[in-house]
């Protein structure tokens, strides 16, 4: 198993010119030395090169999952066959992935990175012990930043985190372009079904929703837009999508897929009156978007149709089609983010790294945005990766610039 994994590994990093500028450059200067780094992010074979990056640094690396069914179990034994802690399974109940995810903290981080904030949650609750070394971390998600504005406008951050969802290089490209091709990647793998024609509904007009949108627009669907932010619903008006409340669009639409970060965004209400075969999707962290206990109560009958799609019959005969549990479309039923786009997410979090370990100390509790000499450097050794030269100011020019 670890053999396939090793292959998986070795094909996306020749595809992630970052990480390995990054790589060089922490393997002659090892900034990492002696911290143990804590990771919990979707265990796949992007995640798994991030982890080596961060070994020749000079970390220990513990590696764990943020959601059982992304996890990939033969990258998990390619780590573990070159020395990794690894604490992940797929398909694991919620228990054992709590287990798995406090055993990864009982290594005692000096840094952690987190991905939809699990792992600040327990080191706030049942695993606070395991906090007495951490410097400081990173945050990955959309779901995570929320959650850590949450605990700190509670006055409850422990720790200062960085927001490493908010850089320009993460949120323009990954949440974007990288969720835009691996929803659709995943829905049209799982389901072999048409795009075009179909009307999708896209729930959640943020930087995801946009690339779920404009992916679906550019298959051929008509789409459908629903949003609570009276600004992003005007903006996607503009943009060409039609505009509908959920319980206007749960009527007519063909694909449903959730990107808000928030739950209970389709309930029974909307499946009452869904069409028969209707396909619900999730590009959320959380599996709780896609109201499921709402199904399995509308349901006679609950089955497996094939791999990733679960079946749920109404009383009046009709099939809603849910795919990979209500989970993250794009890796439960997916490949997740295409390398070249996980290498500038991956790329933000290393150095963010690197930056906590030489200059963490200093921080207070608190959530920091990503050095902007960090978002620079990813997006320059990006276009130098694609041959791409721009201009650069003169010496008049910046005298200009920096005289208003």
């Amino acid at each position: 198993m670890e053999i396939n994994g090793r292959r998986k590994v070795e094909w996306v990093r020749s595809y992630m010119p970052i990480l390995k500028s990054i790589r060089k450059d922490f393997t002659a200067s090892k900034p990492l030395k002696g911290l143990r780094i804590t990771m919990s992010i979707h265990l796949e074979a992007k995640t798994a090169n991030l982890a080596t990056v961060l070994s020749e640094g000079g970390a220990e690396v513990v590696v764990t999952g943020c959601n059982p069914l992304s996890t990939q179990d033969d990258v998990a034994a390619y780590l573990r066959s070159i020395g990794f802690s690894v604490y992940a399974e797929h398909g694991v109940d919620e228990n054992i992935y709590r287990e798995y995810l406090a055993a990864a903290l009982s290594h005692r981080p000096h840094l952690i990175i987190d991905d939809g904030g699990d792992l600040i949650e327990l080191l706030h609750g049942n695993c606070r012990e395991y906090g007495d070394s951490l410097i400081g971390g990173c945050e990955e998600t959309t779901t995570g930043i929320v959650r850590l504005k949450s605990r700190s406008a509670a006055g409850e951050l422990l720790y200062p985190m960085i927001a490493v969802n908010d850089a320009e290089c993460k949120y323009l490209f990954d949440n974007r372009y990288g969720t835009g091709e691996s929803v659709w990647d995943a829905i049209m793998h799982t389901t072999n079904n048409v795009v075009a024609s179909k009307q999708v509904v896209v729930a959640g007009f943020g930087w995801c929703g946009r690339g779920i949108a404009l992916r679906a627009k550019g298959l051929g669907a008509r789409v459908v837009v629903t949003e609570v932010n009276p600004i992003r619903a005007l903006e996607a008006t503009m943009e060409g999508y039609e505009v509908k409340t959920m319980d206007e669009a749960a009527k007519t639409g063909d694909i449903f897929i959730c990107a808000t970060g928030c739950n209970k965004v389709i309930t029974a209400k909307h499946f009452k009156v869904m069409k028969d075969g209707a396909i619900l999707a999730n590009a959320g962290h959380f599996d709780v978007e896609v109201d499921k206990n709402d199904l399995s109560e509308l349901a006679t009958d609950t089955y497996t149709r094939k791999n990733n799609i679960t079946a749920y019959r109404m009383d009046d005969g009709r099939v809603l089609n849910l795919l990979g549990e209500g989970r993250l479309v794009n890796l439960a039923a997916g490949n997740g983010h295409p390398a070249e786009i996980m290498d500038m997410s991956f790329g933000i979090q290393a150095l963010c790294i690197e930056h906590l370990a030489t200059k963490g100390e200093a921080y207070a509790p608190g959530i920091y945005p990503v050095p902007e000499e960090i978002d620079r450097y990813v997006a320059n050794v990006k276009l130098q990766s694609m041959g791409i030269s721009i201009d650069k100011l003169t010496d008049e020019q910046e005298k200009y610039i920096n005289s208003f």
